[in-house]
């Protein structure tokens, strides 16, 4: 890497680098560092009545206070931090005190892992401490981290930018307090979760994320092309085809956590890669599963806060079961005034108009109810209501209402104003899916992009028989984003989807040296700020050599310095 890509503390870590290496330790050894004990662990088994307990941790060194031959480092392990007392005598017993007055004084800085042995003791303060015997150079940091630094009670260099944040997660988790503690919390909602079906004896199966048919959910896919077979294939958009095929093959219950792929927007609460658990229950109905659903959801939020409330924005929400349960069409009479049952497409049509709805020739009759719905009913449900019943448009996928055929045997779980989950009993009769699925081909030629394609193998599977089923989905992050208490979806995944970091655009060498700049001054120059040839047009000559010949004398470059005169030539044939 060109020195001057680096800043000033880049530089000095680098050095640090190069002279433990010549003192012969290496900054990043490869045998095992053995540890017996974490700090969190340490501070709660402390007794000051017993006998001193040998530890050995390791960690980053996160604050440091030198005074002399003693010095105190905080370090930061996988659970937390604790206070490390360091004396030169203590990790230096022979003659040789290079180990702290210079390897730790001086060559070590914050970020670095080391590892400490020693043992535990109070200190004059009452802060539960280790007291240093050894110390080991575990890995050496050569980018400084944000560390946040406080003065007269104001914060600086605060990492808390979000664009830095999700792109740097690395970072957002060292520095910032809380944000491991969330990912820790969704570990343990996949846990609960996994608990409860398997309890049950439902089983854990894996489907292809690589399908030739994007089907099982209304939703715009990503596409790629198999070379060895010569056919696009499609992003998975749900499992829940291939779930229901393993019904038919004749297991009871089956359930799957995986990652889905939408290829639409990007906000608050999607991401176009977001895991989905979906689930699948032979002989059981939509009735059943809205039990089964909210005494899981009860369950995890226990397991996961210990208690069934969490505060999540302004609202407290209380997840324990029962849940409500309203109608679809109730809901929109509740929240429109408009009575949607037994209206055609037009008629609905014409009430959009007369709701100031933004709408297409592509929606058909299911699409234009579901719009409704989400802009007048759906953010009012903050605690957990269960929206039942779906016109039979908006579901090709569920069975017919037992009692009303032009409803199906539908439920989403509203939250906090968004779905959380989507459940059906599942439709299993053979020509109704094939219907179904035809009517959805006719939305998609009239420019519906998101309606389903026709799955032939599913509808065979069907054919051979599939028993009474329920299945209900569910968006991971969303539960998380509940059960922690986030607003964005971004604070629960590690990595969320980001845009390309901007570039900064330069110009070639070449196209410098065109103006007689030698090769080994262009770096220089754009250090400068001048990345492009016109960024010097108009310049003053002696500025510019000013700039140069400082950043050259800075970094030690040792390059013989142009004169003005020269500089002024360079610019005069810009053009």
């Amino acid at each position: 890497m060109n020195v001057l890509e680096l800043s000033e503390q880049e530089i000095i870590r680098r050095n640090s680098l190069n002279e433990l290496r010549a003192m012969g330790i290496e900054p990043y050894p490869a045998a095992e560092y053995v540890t017996n004990a974490f700090s969190t662990d340490i501070k709660a088994e402390f007794k000051d009545d017993a006998e001193p307990r040998k530890v050995s941790v390791a960690g980053r060194i996160m604050s440091r206070r030198v005074m002399g031959k003693a010095s105190f480092i905080e370090l930061q392990d996988s659970k937390g931090r604790i206070q490390v007392y360091i004396t030169r005598d203590d990790i230096c017993p022979d003659e040789n005190k290079d180990l702290y007055n210079v390897v730790f004084k001086r060559l070590l800085d914050l970020g670095d892992f080391v590892g400490i042995e020693g043992f535990v003791f109070r200190t004059q303060m009452g802060e539960i401490s280790i007291h240093a015997q050894k110390l080991t150079v575990l890995s050496k940091s050569i980018r400084p981290l944000p560390i946040v630094k406080y003065k007269d009670g104001v914060a600086y260099d605060k990492f808390e930018d979000p664009e830095l944040r999700y792109r740097q997660r690395y970072v957002d988790l060292v520095v910032n307090d809380g944000v491991k503690e969330i990912f820790l919390k969704r570990n343990k909602v996949y846990n609960s979760m996994r608990e409860y079906f398997n309890s049950k004896g439902y089983i854990e199966v894996e489907t292809p994320i690589l399908q030739s048919i994007a089907g099982g959910a209304a939703a715009r896919p990503f596409i790629t092309h198999h070379n060895a077979l010569d056919i696009p294939l499609y992003m998975r958009i749900a499992s829940e085809l291939y779930l229901k095929r393993l019904i038919v093959g004749g297991f009871e219950g089956v359930y799957e956590i995986g990652k889905n792929f939408r290829n639409e927007g990007m906000d608050r609460t999607h991401n176009p890669e977001f895991t989905c658990m979906e689930i699948y229950v032979a002989y059981k109905d939509y009735n059943w599963m809205m039990k089964f659903t909210e005494n899981m959801i009860e369950k995890i939020c226990l397991d996961v806060n210990g208690t069934t409330e969490v505060q999540v924005g302004d609202n407290m929400i209380n997840f324990k079961a029962p849940f409500k349960r309203v109608t679809m069409l109730d809901s929109i009479k509740e929240f429109t005034g408009y009575d949607l049952t037994g209206m055609n497409e037009e008629q609905i049509r014409e009430v959009c108009k007369k709701l100031n709805m933004e709408i297409d020739d592509t929606m058909g009759k299911g699409k234009l109810i579901d719009e409704i719905f989400g802009e007048f009913c759906e953010g009012n449900y903050i605690q957990p209501t269960f929206i039942t019943d779906y016109p039979i448009e908006m579901s090709p996928l569920t069975k017919k209402h037992r009692s009303n055929p032009d409803l199906t045997e539908r439920f989403e779980l509203m939250v906090n104003g968004k779905e959380l989950c989507n459940a059906y009993s599942e439709l299993n009769d053979p020509i109704d899916q094939l219907e179904r699925f035809e009517e959805q081909m006719r939305l998609s030629e009239k420019g519906d992009d998101e309606a389903m394609i026709i799955d032939k193998d599913f509808v065979r599977a069907l054919e051979y028989g599939m028993p009474p089923t329920s299945g209900m989905g569910i968006g991971m992050d969303r539960l998380v984003m509940l059960m922690t208490g986030q607003s964005t979806i971004q604070e629960v995944l590690f990595f969320p989807q980001m845009r390309p970091e901007k570039v900064i655009p330069k110009d070639a060498p070449a196209k410098f040296m065109e103006l007689g700049i030698a090769e080994d001054w262009v770096p220089v120059i754009q250090k400068a700020g001048y990345n492009l040839v016109t960024d010097m047009k108009d310049v003053n000559p002696q500025k510019l050599h000013q700039d140069i010949c400082g950043i050259n004398k800075k970094y030690k470059l040792e390059l013989a310095n142009p004169t003005v005169d020269e500089v002024a030539g360079w610019i005069e044939k810009i053009k």
